[in-house]
């Protein structure tokens, strides 16, 4: 029988920092490559050349998750070098296998508040650039 189940948001759990982070609204991230035609004889490509991979993307919160964050950065979560999150998802108990993405050495580069009329509580998207990401 064919299961065509997709992860959905219930699914998903973000261990920061060895923590499991439960004030989470958002998580998204990009690996890229530069990339390069090379050109030689004539005036069509050869081959497409890599460069450096980078890692980019930020993370949404909850205000108490975020003064967590600037606590464990004795202040300020921009004095944080090097964290590793996992980003799981599945549920062994509703038959959806899990699985997990490695984001290492994550340092935030924006430490972003925002309160608009009417907010029941306040959200925060945190930017972040980190080294690598593996799969389990």
């Amino acid at each position: 029988m064919f299961n065509s189940r997709e992860y959905e948001w219930g699914d998903v759990r973000l261990i920061l920092g060895g923590i499991e982070i439960t004030g989470i609204r958002g998580i998204k991230y990009t690996p890229k490559q530069e990339k390069e035609v090379l050109y030689a004889k004539g005036n069509q490509g050869h081959s497409v050349q890599n460069g450096n991979f980078s890692l980019e993307g930020s993370i949404t919160v909850t205000q108490s998750e975020m003064a967590a964050l600037d606590a464990a950065g004795n202040g300020s979560l921009l004095n944080i070098r090097s964290m590793t999150a996992v980003v799981m998802h599945g549920d062994p108990t509703k038959g959806v296998p899990p699985t997990s993405e490695t984001i290492k050495g994550i340092s935030f580069t924006e430490g972003p508040r925002e309160w608009k009329q009417g907010d029941k509580f306040m959200e925060c998207e945190i930017p972040f650039l980190a080294l690598a990401l593996g799969s389990k």
